[in-house]
């Protein structure tokens, strides 16, 4: 499996695998939307976005989801869907359902973050807020 492939959907997974149950595929569609956003806007790897320092908490040192989405069984249901639409969005075969979107955050937020404050959100699908900045 390309690297940018098995880290977007990795990455997917680590952010949204919660809100599958809840939403079903949107949101992890919409959070692999983000990532390709930054990705096109900023001419970076797909990998080089996922793991840039504290922009996708699941790979935040010490955040305890790390050690989920380095250490995913192959054969787990939902990172299978993960891959699926990792490939997917790489081909560009999925409209991008949060308009544009190339950051987010989860209403479980005891508040928003400092970037949020005054925008105005593309979408919200589940839990999650998105957001075009």
């Amino acid at each position: 499996m390309n690297n940018d492939i098995k880290i977007m959907a990795k990455t997917i997974y680590g952010e949204a695998r919660g809100e599958y149950n809840h939403c079903g595929r949107a949101a992890l569609e919409a959070i692999g939307h983000v990532i390709m956003n930054r990705s096109r806007a900023s001419k970076e790897p797909i990998s080089a976005v996922c793991l840039k320092p504290l922009q996708f908490s699941c790979w935040n040192e010490g955040d305890p989801n790390r050690k989920i989405v380095e250490n995913i069984p192959s054969a787990d249901p939902i990172y299978r869907i993960c891959v699926s639409i990792a490939n997917q969005l790489v081909r560009n075969e999925l409209p991008d359902i949060t308009n544009g979107a190339n950051h987010y955050y989860s209403t479980s937020l005891s508040k928003p973050p400092y970037w949020a404050r005054g925008q105005t959100s593309t979408t919200q699908i589940g839990r999650h807020l998105f957001f075009k900045l």
